[in-house]
């Protein structure tokens, strides 16, 4: 198989001229640096108005011109930005490009959302299971299935007792899951929608005020769970503003609950195997995820859901 090309900052610089027109007769035309967060595509700030994303293959190449399409297909639904391409094409053979126009903002990593932020967040739930899935699958937005969350605490009792041996996490806080609990959780049928499936904290494009302004790389979208982007938010913002989010949004006890279990045991996961070597994410990113997502929450008291309950809130 061919190796893919790396892009260095020249290859960016003579694709941005090209595009931009700018950089001409010798001037040097926006700066170009590479984007620190995130690792799924090689992606670059141009000046202060534009972000370039490279995809790195051929796969990434596909979900990123699948994005472009999804992008327009949500924006009408949400209440919070979603980038605009102004270009997009290909910057080596097979391998695809969009420059974004730059939402203003931070991230739920820089800044703490608010209130109000909570209630940009319960919009875009909301203008989520709004887009009719029928026309999300017809552009190749995949379906996949619920998680076990059984199958997922087994994994994170075990990930626990290897971080207690390092100091740093305490493994009872896991048994306030049992297997009943996990089962009473399980995803219902008939609850799948469109969901971001990564909403992590450098996603949120947030105000320094903490409002939500908007919502990037949607390249992991995919027809399934809403607990996972219930999850998301708890990793983001954490597990209060994240379940408060989501009863805005209209979300029951039981997909609440859910989200912030498949949190909980996936950042007790990702830490023991950060800690192990298996991970590269940065360890203070990994607890930072850990200690939102296992934040104490009213919700969690709510130990008994009858099983006529529906996911619609109260």
């Amino acid at each position: 198989m061919t190796q893919a090309p790396t892009p260095t900052a020249d290859t960016v610089r003579r694709l941005v001229r090209s595009l931009l027109k700018e950089g001409a007769n010798g001037t040097p035309g926006p700066e170009v640096r590479p984007v620190a967060e995130g690792g799924e595509h090689s992606t670059w700030w141009v000046g202060t108005r534009h972000v370039l994303r490279l995809a790195p293959d051929r796969e990434a190449a596909v979900r990123q011109r699948r994005e472009l399409r999804l992008r327009d297909l949500v924006r009408p639904h949400l209440s919070v930005a979603v980038p605009t391409s102004v270009a997009h094409g290909e910057w080596s053979p097979g391998l695809s490009y969009t420059l974004d126009t730059v939402i203003p903002g931070g991230t739920a990593e820089e800044h703490d959302v608010s209130a109000v932020g909570e209630a940009d967040l319960a919009g875009l739930l909301t203008g989520l299971r709004e887009v009719p899935v029928r026309q999300a699958e017809t552009l190749g937005v995949p379906r996949t299935a619920p998680r076990s969350l059984e199958a997922l605490r087994r994994m994170a009792v075990a990930a626990a007792e290897r971080l207690a041996a390092a100091d740093e996490f305490d493994p009872a806080r896991l048994h306030q899951l049992t297997p009943p609990g996990a089962a009473q959780l399980a995803a219902q049928p008939g609850t799948a929608v469109l969901a971001h499936h990564d909403l992590k904290g450098e996603h949120l494009v947030v105000s320094a005020d903490g409002r939500v302004r908007g919502v990037l790389d949607w390249t992991d979208t995919a027809v399934g769970d809403p607990a996972e982007d219930i999850a998301g938010l708890a990793l983001a913002v954490g597990s209060g503003a994240g379940v408060r989010a989501a009863t805005l949004a209209g979300y029951g006890a039981r997909p609440c609950l859910r989200g912030l279990w498949l949190a909980r045991c996936d950042t007790v996961i990702r830490l023991t195997d950060r800690i192990e070597g298996r991970d590269d994410s940065p360890l203070t990113l990994l607890r930072a995820r850990l200690r939102r997502a296992w934040e104490t929450i009213l919700l969690e008291r709510v130990s008994d859901l009858r099983e006529d309950d529906t996911d619609e809130a109260p």
